[in-house]
């Protein structure tokens, strides 16, 4: 007892703890150590003999005189020692701490310092010429590179240049493709941001949609285009926020910049009513979902009305977004509506009239990786609006209004904000970096390198480092595969969603093929997604189709790292093509799997995608289904079934949210059901299990006269929970 009062006084104390910070310990591994280190002295059956001394002086209080503070200060040594036995960067840490300062990023690129570049920032709105007059001087230079963040950007580029006579190669991460037919490099290059070149010396350079350099994942590549391309013009295109940034980033390069502002081409209205129900929806119209789920709901609707409508949402693959896009763009194509999440923000050309929010509120994942729901920022809200009335389409005009009437006054706030300014630019640990670490620390993980460079890194007010959730996740998914550390960073850095399940295992299995020095042929990958696949039947065979674009995607990025572990790129090339069509016969008729979907469940169980009107997602509406998921009993979710006080709560929040007397009638049963199969909170298996039960209770009589009070108490329930 004594002993761990003692101990527990030291880590307490503020001259320790400086110590400890000084010696390379921050607050976070100075507790983990002392943890470490108490558990050691008071669950180890001995302890050194200068370690006993030393606690048998503190102890018996020995030497008081001479130290009237106590002797704890003399536990230091042993601590620290302790410490460096379970954290070996100790030893090194001047070292490490040299290889992770980020202070000075415009000194990694020696070869755009020695010459002296041209900055040019067109600055605007979305539809305002920004971008055509950088790609102008773009196609008049004798050698120029363009980098965009997208593929279907790049491919236009790539498109438009070689349309103009101008031979223009093609470089993402999947493909290569040349002018010439002898595979000689072209003088210009369209490419995805991330597949720049610094090294390569152009006369033009064109970075699209530069405020993209603050986003938390990506934001490092237009950081590195920016301080690293080799290009006597430089011409940054994007929004007005980024231009102090981008000026005071090339103010420690030596550089100026000249900005040129754009104004919009063709004017945007925001109406002063919503659109409240679908039956209102004219040719050209594009109603923004931020979900799958209402994007399949929305659709569903539409086409009940018999109106035809195309489907572009970002899981697609770029040729069925294409299909969709030119689908929506015929004049001479029934389809005159498009429903569509926020990847219609960039990248595609419509011929809009009139945007509609379906709702203006989307889920994010904030800086610790937790989900938030919340109001769409005025950057993308902007982004989404100003893709209305484009010019030179068939709508020299462009409106936005929302789906509900309640979301149209905080549209209109949002849209009328500023954009707030750009104020710092992503940076990653490269290669090279994590290289030196591992020589230090050759028995750490590699998802271990990466949180200790983090935690060391110094970074300039200007500079953040990038989010690495990612990479760590698919660090630790293959680090029980034994890989050099290249291959591994290589394989950590392969460009996938982690919440698709079959395209992490199948990384899993290229990792462990990879490993063993066995080539992935073309006939082990058909094997592995069972190639040929048919046309989908419904909704989760085509969300399955797409995990395969997803895996073919995945094999042809490796193939440009690893050409003879992956050496069969362009039959895998020809089968994706062949996928893409299959997905977009899939696309075109998805109503029908939609459909498809909802009979192949179990019959009396609630549908898989509602026929309501969709719902306003508010803040307020947030908060209350954060509400009903923390109420799991069992008189929670008997109340939902009561049928009288779910129409009285019904009828209650539709005329608070304004909806008409003939909406209401078609508020149909199972709604409710609907958004707790979504929120998780009921299972099929317990929606069968209440609607017998509540079936058994009607037989019965319970719902009979005799259960008012009954019905008053439910009502009370429903409405507590209303509110």
């Amino acid at each position: 007892g004594e002993v761990l009062k003692h101990l527990n006084k030291f880590y307490k104390r503020k001259e320790i703890q400086r110590l400890g910070a000084e010696n390379g310990l921050d607050a976070r591994l100075f507790h983990q150590a002392f943890i470490s280190f108490r558990k050691y002295i008071m669950e180890s059956s001995s302890v050194s003999a200068d370690l006993h001394i030393i606690l048998n002086d503190i102890c018996c209080d020995a030497g008081k005189l001479v130290c009237p503070v106590g002797h704890v200060d003399d536990l230091f040594p042993f601590f620290l020692r302790h410490a460096k036995q379970i954290f070996p960067m100790l030893d090194c840490m001047d070292d490490l701490r040299k290889i992770s300062d980020l202070r000075l990023p415009p000194n990694w690129y020696p070869d755009a310092r020695a010459i002296q570049r041209k900055i040019i920032f067109h600055a605007g709105p979305t539809n305002s010429g920004k971008t055509y007059h950088a790609i102008q001087r773009f196609l008049s230079a004798k050698s120029g590179i363009y980098c965009g963040p997208l593929k279907l950007l790049a491919h236009e580029i790539f498109q438009k240049t070689n349309d103009a006579n101008v031979p223009c190669d093609l470089v993402t991460g999947e493909e290569r493709v040349y002018a010439n037919e002898d595979a000689r490099q072209a003088p210009h290059i369209a490419c995805t941001i991330e597949m720049c070149s610094t090294n390569t010396p152009y006369e033009v350079a064109v970075i699209d949609e530069i405020q993209m350099i603050r986003d938390p994942a990506r934001g490092w590549a237009w950081t590195r285009a920016l301080l690293g391309l080799c290009a006597e013009e430089i011409h940054v295109c994007g929004e007005a926020a980024a231009i102090d940034l981008v000026t005071e980033l090339m103010y420690t390069t030596g550089e100026e910049v000249e900005v040129r502002n754009y104004k919009r081409l063709t004017p945007l209205t925001v109406l002063d009513y919503a659109l409240e129900s679908l039956d209102n929806l004219r040719p050209g119209d594009c109603i923004v979902c931020f979900s799958k789920n209402d994007i399949y709901s929305v659709s569903r609707q539409i086409e009940a009305r018999g109106l035809e409508c195309a489907v572009i949402y970002g899981s697609l693959p770029p040729g069925t977004k294409l299909e969709q896009a030119k689908k929506f763009n015929d004049p001479d194509d029934p389809c005159k509506i498009l429903v569509a999440t926020d990847a219609i923000g960039m990248g595609l050309n419509l011929c809009i009239r009139r945007i509609i929010f379906n709702s203006i509120v989307k889920p994010t994942v904030n800086e610790k990786g937790e989900k938030e729901i919340d109001s769409i920022p005025t950057s993308q809200a902007l982004q989404i609006a100003g893709r209305a009335g484009r010019f030179g389409s068939s709508f020299q005009q462009g409106e936005v209004t929302t789906m509900h009437r309640e979301d149209l006054a905080q549209l209109k706030e949002i849209l009328s904000e500023a954009v707030p300014p750009v104020k710092a630019a992503g940076l990653h640990p490269t290669p090279e970096q994590i290289e030196m670490f591992a020589y230090h620390l050759p028995d750490a993980t590699l998802s271990n390198l990466i949180d200790i460079f983090v935690s060391l890194s110094q970074v300039d007010g200007m500079y953040f480092v990038c989010n690495i959730d990612d990479f760590k996740f698919l660090a630790d998914m293959i680090q029980h595969i034994p890989l050099n550390l290249r291959s591994r960073y290589v394989f950590c850095n392969a460009p996938l969603n982690r919440k698709e399940p079959f395209v992490c295992t199948t990384l899993l299995k290229f990792a462990r093929q990879f490993s063993r020095n066995e080539p992935l042929t073309f006939d082990w990958l058909c094997r592995h997604t069972k190639w040929p696949l048919a046309a989908p039947k419904n909704i989760k065979e085509l969300v399955h189709l797409e995990a395969v674009h997803d895996v073919f995607d995945l094999y042809l990025w490796l193939s440009y790292r690893f050409m003879d572990m992956f050496p069969d790129a362009a039959l895998v090339r020809d089968i994706q093509k062949k996928l893409d069509d299959i997905i977009q016969v899939g696309v075109r008729n998805i109503t029908k799997l939609i459909r498809a979907s909802q009979s192949a469940a179990a019959p009396g169980t609630a549908e898989v995608v509602s026929e309501d009107l969709p719902l306003s997602r508010t803040k307020r509406d947030a908060r209350v289904a954060s509400e009903r998921h923390s109420a799991k009993s069992p008189e929670a979710l008997s109340v939902a079934v009561e049928a009288p006080a779910l129409r009285r709560a019904r009828s209650a929040r539709a005329s608070r949210s304004g909806m008409r007397q003939e909406d209401v009638k078609s508020y149909g049963r199972g709604s409710l059901a609907n958004r707790l199969l979504r929120e998780g909170l009921l299972t099929q298996e317990m929606l069968r299990q209440l609607e017998s039960e509540w079936q058994d209770q009607h037989r019965n009589g319970r719902y009979g006269s005799s259960s008012k009070r009954d019905d008053q108490h439910s009502s009370k329930e429903t409405g507590k929970k209303s509110k």
